[in-house]
Formats: C-alpha cells, sequence, structure tokens
C-alpha cells in the first residue's frame, strides 16, 4: 500500500538505472479524418481499423467489452478522447531504434488508412473541426473528465479533444542526475515551444499562434509550468507535490469515479468513503501520475511533453535533440541554463506560443537559444557515437531542425504559407 510519503520516494527511487541501461520511449499522437467529409473518424471507424490493424499481429485491449486499444510487444495503440491515436512505443536503446519502430508503424498505419479511406494529420492542434464537432468514445474515464476538467482551465476540453503531441520518456542514473535533469527540461520549455511548434491553424484559419496546442495546455486544469518545478526538485520535493494534488479519477474495480473532492493525501489516509476508506496501490499512484498534466513531470522515468505532434519528416528530430542534450551533454547544458531566471523562463513560456522564436529570455530571442542547445545536442550526439547499419550517427535526426533554425522558419510557419494559399483543406493532411 502507499499511505507514507517515504513509499512514493522509494517507488521514484526504484527507477534509478545503470548509464548504460538507459533507455529512449516515445509517444506521438495523430488525428485522423474522414476523406469523404473532413471529419474526425467516429468510434464504430476506429473499431474497424484496429481490426485491420490485427492483421499486423496487434492485439485488442478491452474495457468492458469495448475494444480501446491495440498491444505488441512492447508496444502500445491507445485511444485518445476525440479518437485520436497515440503510439507508446517499447523502451528502446537509441534514435536509429526508435525512428525505425516509428516507420513501422507508419508502414501499418499507412495500408489501414489507405483501405478505409482515412488521412492522418500530424499536428499540434486540429486545425479543422470546433469543438462540439468531435465524437467520443466509450472510455469510461474520459466521461470523467468531460465534466470535470473545465472546471479549473477554460480550455480543458480543447487540450482532451483537439490537440496532439510528441512526448519523450528518459532515465536517470541517480537523484542527483533527476534533479539536474528535470531543471533543464522545465527551463528550455520555451525553446522547445518555438523549436517544434506545429499548430498554427484552428478551425480553417490562422490563429495568430504559431503553437495554439501549447496555449491550450497553459490554459488547462492540473496543466502549466509551475514556478515551484525550478527549485532542485528532489524525489521528496516531487513526492510532497504529488501527496498534495487534487486526484481526477479513482479506479475501483472496473468503475471510474471522480476524486474531485480528494487530494492524494486523504486516499493515503483511508478518507475516501466511496471506495470502503481503501488505501491507495501501485497502480493508483501511477494512475494519479498519469493525470498531473503539467509540461514535464515525474514517473519512474522522466516525462518530456512539451513539443507539438511533428510530421513523419520530422517526427525523430525532437528525441534526438533532447538525447543529446541529456543522455549526451548534460553538465554542459546545465551550466548554461543554471543562469537563468525562473521569470523570465516563465515569461517566456507564456509568450512563446504566439511569438516563436521571437521571444525574449535573458535578453536573447529562442532563436539564439534554439541555435545554441543545438550546437550542445549535437555535441552530445558526437559523444553517443551511435552508429546505425549504414555507419551514420544520431547526428542525422538534428538535420530538419538545423534547416528550421538556418530559415528562421518551423512546421507552424510553413503551414501558414502552404495553406494560406489556397485555403485547401488537402494541403492540411500527411502527403
Amino acid at each position: 500500500m502507499i499511505d507514507t510519503k517515504e513509499k512514493i520516494i522509494n517507488y521514484f527511487k526504484s527507477g534509478i538505472k545503470e548509464i548504460k541501461k538507459f533507455k529512449i520511449g516515445i509517444e506521438h499522437e495523430k488525428f485522423l479524418f474522414e476523406n469523404q467529409n473532413n471529419k474526425r473518424i467516429d468510434y464504430q471507424k476506429i473499431k474497424v481499423m484496429f481490426s485491420a490493424l490485427m492483421e499486423f499481429g496487434w492485439n485488442p485491449i478491452f474495457e468492458k467489452n469495448n475494444i480501446i486499444g491495440l498491444n505488441k510487444g512492447g508496444k502500445n495503440i491507445t485511444l485518445e478522447p476525440g479518437n485520436q491515436i497515440e503510439l507508446s512505443g517499447e523502451k528502446l536503446n537509441n534514435i536509429h531504434e526508435a525512428c525505425a519502430e516509428s516507420h513501422d508503424y507508419l508502414f501499418e498505419l499507412k495500408q489501414v488508412t489507405k483501405k478505409l479511406d482515412i488521412s492522418i494529420v500530424s499536428a499540434g492542434f486540429d486545425p479543422i473541426s470546433k469543438l462540439e464537432e468531435i465524437p467520443n468514445n466509450p472510455k469510461q474515464r474520459y466521461k470523467l473528465m468531460t465534466q470535470s476538467m473545465p472546471l479549473d482551465g477554460k480550455l480543458s476540453l480543447d487540450m482532451m479533444y483537439r490537440t496532439c503531441g510528441t512526448q519523450l520518456n528518459i532515465d536517470y542514473n541517480s537523484e542527483e542526475d533527476f534533479i539536474k535533469k528535470f531543471k533543464i527540461v522545465n527551463s528550455i520549455v520555451p525553446i522547445s515551444i518555438a523549436l517544434f511548434a506545429n499548430s498554427s491553424i484552428v478551425e480553417k484559419k490562422k490563429s495568430n499562434y504559431l503553437s495554439y496546442r501549447s496555449r491550450v495546455w497553459q490554459n488547462t486544469s492540473r496543466g502549466g509550468l509551475p514556478k515551484f518545478f525550478f527549485e532542485n526538485i528532489d524525489f521528496e520535493k516531487y513526492a510532497e507535490f504529488v501527496i498534495n494534488f487534487q486526484i481526477l479519477f479513482i479506479k475501483d474495480r472496473e468503475k471510474y469515479l471522480s476524486g474531485q473532492k480528494y487530494k492524494f493525501k486523504d486516499f493515503m489516509e483511508g478518507k475516501i468513503e466511496e471506495i470502503n476508506n481503501r488505501l491507495p496501490n501501485e497502480d493508483d499512484l501511477s494512475s494519479h501520475l498519469s493525470t498531473i498534466f503539467t509540461e514535464n513531470r515525474l514517473k519512474k522515468y522522466i516525462e518530456l511533453r512539451s513539443m507539438d505532434t511533428c510530421g513523419w519528416d520530422c517526427l525523430c528530430s525532437g528525441p534526438a535533440f533532447y538525447i543529446g542534450l541529456l543522455y549526451g551533454n548534460l553538465d554542459e547544458t546545465y551550466e548554461l541554463i543554471s543562469k537563468w531566471d525562473k521569470n523570465k523562463i516563465i515569461n517566456a513560456y507564456l509568450e512563446s506560443p504566439q511569438r516563436g522564436f521571437n521571444t525574449q529570455l535573458m535578453g536573447k530571442d529562442l532563436l539564439y537559444w534554439a541555435s545554441s542547445l543545438l550546437k550542445l545536442s549535437r555535441k552530445g550526439l558526437e559523444k553517443r557515437d551511435i552508429l546505425n547499419k549504414s555507419g551514420k550517427n544520431e547526428i542525422l535526426f538534428l538535420n530538419h531542425l538545423q534547416k528550421v533554425i538556418d530559415n528562421k522558419t518551423t512546421n507552424a510557419d510553413h503551414m501558414i504559407d502552404k495553406f494560406s494559399k489556397k485555403e485547401d483543406l488537402n494541403e492540411l493532411y500527411d502527403k
């Protein structure tokens, strides 16, 4: 049972790994549209699509007789609230393996979507649909979330139904290593937003944002970038944060109950009568940690969550960028960000969804900082020097970002330019 702070601290400590056993996990979401009417696909179409994917060796995951996902080996395809689908990849050794996994998945997905007349959209925010047009699905927790999330964040439903992101999961080899990595990833969130901006079109119009997804997440219940994260957060401080965080839902046997009235502290003290005052187990803790929607968060690994979903041509660039910094060049990266003022980081964070590279941080614009970090990442990947079958190392995955910085033009800028010329919805779909 999880009934003391020490047990949560030990949960985080159990994630400590030797450096040689560090893994990389990538998760990325996609929107799916019916070609015939440019509408998001409904749950009936999801069932047909999942059935077709099972021909590639995927196995169904059910909740109360409803298919809600697929798994194969260590990979999962999960169903998001508005029928976005997310690939949660296996824990892999390097970016070459992670990128190969994504391309295998794309091959399978393309076979199926072509057959079913479905198009994929790789953007951070749905560029076409209004919120009320988006179908839902029978996953129980989403019903509870749809009711409770808007109470504390005005754009929470947009987050659930109209956003897609790319997430990277990384390891730590000690508490000190975690402290450094967590400080870095929170400090560079504004740069991440600017560099990976890919959600400029909303409801078929320019949104005046480069990353509208990030703006939505800044106005989402349980989300954001807490100032507290810029302290030297250790396992104990994060455990205290978790204990005093409101519960979103509780799974009790096969049912989901709202946790809105309670903090996790109440659960640990056996004060929740609706579940007969039972104490939380590790699954309950894991579920609670997964419903803290901050830009970065801790489980038994660190989750980095500030990137808009990227097209297939640049999907591996974000993970490569971060792995170069955090696995390949940690100390030099930490030295760079350790001088930054947390109030200035927060200001840059709030401005970057709209101003992108023009946002100021510590007297320089974010283009300057993105370029500086890219050099550090390149150095880190060179140091790792992990080669593919053609003898090339992971640096090749930074080529997309180098072009972004050289041209001062992000995916969001390309989409504005491409879509504004014709306002043709086909320009929004993956080719």
